[in-house]
């Protein structure tokens, strides 16, 4: 049995899990958590390998074993928000335990990351190069996931150092682990699994995200019709940095009618 994950707290209310994405930790979400924690028991989990968990070890490494370790730990039913690699582990919670879910949203995520020919995503290539450069400069391949993310916000420049200064509160993970979670964007393929999950779903957008084309959404409209869905005008990849205020108004609204 491996060591139980870490996890911070803090409001009272419906709790919201959330998962920040491949790279980053859960120092990401501070924002959010400071504009929420007064309305929600806002609960934030590191990815074994990452921030708080830096030096917890899963083995095996898999999506599927992440989310029963979360699970596990917050051991409680909940509202599970996953932010890009995040809500993959998200909806894998959320198709795996539903009785432990009370409700699901994906942030600039899809059910399946890599461009295909009749599928929009990330050029296989773009993330075998992030591969190839994590061997040689993990901060250097961080800081350009970062710019990829922030691309298309109106404000770049701050976004960046914003999610910079939240992320470099806690140490770098390491190689391995952004090795084998960058695995998970190149080989995880949710849609048939999206379609079965019976949880209330809310999906948020960014129009102008880099990462997660907005091409991709009438083709997950179809997967799953009885989902909502905000596409955020001025947002890129991270709407909960560069949108905080829309992004919470959604959020908060979604929750007080669905669950």
């Amino acid at each position: 049995m491996a060591e139980m994950l870490k996890i911070a707290s803090i409001g009272a209310g419906t709790p919201i899990v959330l998962i920040h994405g491949w790279g980053l930790n859960s120092g990401v979400w501070q924002p959010m958590v400071e504009q929420l924690q007064h309305q929600f028991k806002m609960i934030t989990i590191d990815i074994p390998g990452y921030g708080e968990n830096l030096d917890i070890e899963l083995s095996p490494y898999t999506i599927e074993h992440i989310a029963q370790h979360m699970v596990e730990t917050v051991a409680e039913p909940a509202i599970y928000l996953g932010w890009s690699l995040g809500g993959l582990v998200a909806s894998q919670i959320a198709f795996q335990f539903p009785e432990m879910v009370k409700g699901l949203v994906t942030v600039a995520s899809t059910p399946y990351f890599v461009k295909q020919q009749n599928w929009p995503g990330i050029e296989a290539n773009v993330l075998q190069l992030f591969h190839r450069q994590l061997n040689q400069d993990i901060k250097k391949t961080i800081d350009n996931f970062l710019k990829i993310q922030a691309m298309g916000s109106p404000h770049v420049r701050q976004d960046i150092k914003l999610i910079r200064d939240l992320v470099m509160q806690y140490p770098m993970p390491s190689a391995y682990t952004l090795d084998l979670s960058l695995s998970f964007l190149e080989q995880v393929d949710q849609r048939q699994i999206l379609a079965e999950i019976s949880v209330p779903l809310l999906r948020i957008y960014g129009k102008l995200d880099g990462l997660v084309p907005k091409a991709v959404i009438p083709l997950v409209d179809k997967l799953v019709p009885n989902s909502e869905k905000v596409i955020i005008e001025r947002a890129s990849h991270a709407p909960f940095i560069s949108e905080l205020k829309v992004f919470t108004e959604s959020i908060t609204q979604w929750i007080n009618e669905c669950c």
